[in-house]
C-alpha cells in the first residue's frame, strides 16, 4: 500500500517545540481519532482502513458551487508543493471546524468514495495536518480495497453508543445541559451528544432530514419550528391535557390517582367546557362525548405504557409521568443543532435556543430520569402505536445508557 505521512506543527502527538520544550500529548477529539492514531502508531493501516470504514467523512464544498449545483457533488481538491500532487482532504467529525456560512461539508462513506472518485492521480488525504493523518494513492485498485473495508462495516454497530466530542465539546453550563437533553436521540443515533459546533450529516443530509422528517426547506419554516418546540406546541395537545388534569387531581387529593377517577374528572372537564362554549355562541363545536371517549382511551394507552416503564426501569415503583413535554423540549436540543448543520442558523442562534431547551425542561422536570420518562412517552405516543417495538425499544437502551454510564451527561451534569 503506498502512503505518505507527516506532522505539523503544533500537532505533534508527542515531542520538543522549536525552543526545546515539550509539547502536550495530542487528545483525539473523538474515539474515530483515537483508534486512527493508534492505528497509525502501530503502522496497522488495514486497521486503520477497518476505522475509516466505519467513520463519517467530510469533504469541504464552497457554498456559491453548491447552491449552483443543487444535488451535485464536486471534488475540490488541493496541490501540496512538498509532494507535487493533488490531495482530495476528507475530515473525520472530530476534525470539522466550527460551522460558517461558507464551505460547507458533505459527508458520505469509504464506500462512496471508491466508488465516485474522479481523478486516479489525486490521492486521498485524512485529517491533514494532525498526528492521526495518513495520505494515500487512489488508483482503481486501491480503491478496490477501499470497497472491500467498506463491505465489511455494520452501520448499526454504532447506534445506540454513548459518544462525547473530548476536545471541542461542552461539557458543563447551561449549553451542556441544553445539549444533554438531546442525549436520547444522540445515543440512538450514534452521533456526538456534546458538539455544540454541529455538522450532523453535512450540509446535504441536514437539509434532507429537516425536508423529509418536518417539511422545512426555508429558514422561516425553521425557526417557527424551533419556537412552537421550545413552547411544547408541536406534540398533541390531548397528552399534556390529560396528564394537567392528573397532576390537579395529585395535588388536591395526595396520593395516586385511580384510572376511573382519572377519567371521570377528564369527561366532568371537557364536558364544562363545552358548555361554556355553547352558552358563548360558539358554533361548529365537536361532539362532547365523542372527545371524552377519545381522551378516557388516550388515559388507557399511558397507564399500559408507565406500566411497561416500571417494568423496564424507566419508572420506579408508584410513579408515574409528570408531562410529556420533554418530547418537544428534546427535539428542540436537536432541532437547533439540525439548523445549524442545515445554515438555517449560525451558532450564536443555536446556542441561545439550546439553552432554552435547557432551561423550560428544568422548569418542568425535576430530574433526567422523569425528563426521559416524559420524552419517551411522548415518542411513543407518537410513532409505537404500543407495540413497544424499536421506537421504544431504542429509547428504553439510550435511557438505560445515560442513566448508567459514568460519563453520561446525565451523571456529570447536575439536573
Amino acid at each position: 500500500m503506498t502512503t505518505w505521512s507527516g506532522t505539523a506543527a503544533g500537532w505533534t502527538a508527542a515531542g520538543q517545540g522549536p525552543d526545546g520544550s515539550p509539547y502536550a500529548p495530542w487528545q483525539p477529539p473523538t474515539d474515530v481519532e483515537q483508534s486512527l492514531y493508534e492505528a497509525k502508531t502501530r503502522g496497522d493501516w488495514v486497521g486503520y482502513f477497518d476505522v475509516l470504514a466505519g467513520a463519517d467523512l467530510f469533504h469541504a464544498l464552497p457554498r456559491p458551487w453548491v447552491e449552483a449545483n443543487p444535488g451535485y457533488f464536486g471534488f475540490f481538491p488541493y496541490w501540496d508543493p512538498r509532494t507535487h500532487r493533488h490531495y482530495v482532504a476528507i475530515l473525520t467529525e472530530g476534525m470539522l471546524p466550527c460551522p460558517a456560512p461558507d464551505p460547507v461539508f458533505f459527508e458520505h462513506s469509504l464506500g462512496w468514495y471508491a466508488e465516485k472518485w474522479d481523478n486516479p492521480d489525486w490521492w486521498l488525504a485524512v485529517n491533514p495536518g494532525s498526528p492521526c493523518e495518513a495520505y494515500f494513492a487512489a488508483t482503481p485498485e486501491h480503491r478496490r480495497m477501499w470497497a472491500h473495508h467498506a463491505e465489511k462495516v455494520s452501520w448499526s454497530a454504532r447506534r445506540g453508543t454513548l459518544r462525547t466530542l473530548r476536545v471541542g465539546g461542552v461539557h458543563q453550563g447551561p449549553v451542556a445541559r441544553g445539549l444533554a437533553c438531546g442525549a436520547l436521540l444522540c445515543v440512538n443515533n450514534g452521533s456526538l451528544w456534546n458538539a455544540m459546533g454541529w455538522h450532523g450529516t453535512g450540509f446535504g443530509g441536514e437539509r434532507r432530514r429537516l425536508e423529509e422528517w418536518w417539511g422545512i426547506t426555508t429558514r422561516e419554516e425553521w425557526m417557527s419550528a424551533q419556537e412552537r418546540l421550545l413552547k411544547g406546541e408541536m406534540s398533541n395537545f390531548a397528552w399534556e391535557f390529560v396528564l394537567e388534569v392528573r397532576r390537579a387531581i395529585a395535588r388536591e387529593y395526595g396520593g395516586p390517582v385511580e384510572i376511573d377517577h382519572w377519567r371521570q374528572v377528564v369527561g366532568r372537564v371537557v364536558r364544562d367546557r363545552a358548555e361554556q362554549a355553547a352558552a358563548q355562541g360558539a358554533e361548529g363545536l365537536p361532539d362532547p362525548g365523542a372527545e371524552i371517549r377519545r381522551l378516557q382511551q388516550l388515559i388507557g394507552r399511558i397507564v399500559r405504557y408507565e406500566a411497561r416503564f416500571r417494568a423496564d426501569g424507566l419508572l420506579r415503583e408508584g410513579e408515574y409521568v409528570t408531562s410529556v413535554l420533554a418530547w418537544d423540549y428534546g427535539r428542540a436540543s436537536k432541532m437547533a443543532r439540525w439548523g445549524l448543520g442545515a445554515r438555517f442558523c449560525d451558532v450564536t442562534e443555536a446556542e441561545s435556543a439550546v439553552v432554552r431547551a435547557g432551561r423550560v425542561s428544568r422548569v418542568t422536570y425535576k430530574s433526567w430520569e422523569a425528563f426521559s420518562a416524559g420524552y419517551i412517552l411522548g415518542r411513543c405516543l407518537h410513532f409505537d402505536d404500543e407495540e413497544f417495538g424499536d421506537w421504544y425499544e431504542n429509547m428504553l437502551r439510550a435511557h438505560q445508557i445515560l442513566t448508567t454510564d459514568p460519563e453520561s451527561p446525565w451523571r456529570t451534569i447536575p439536573w
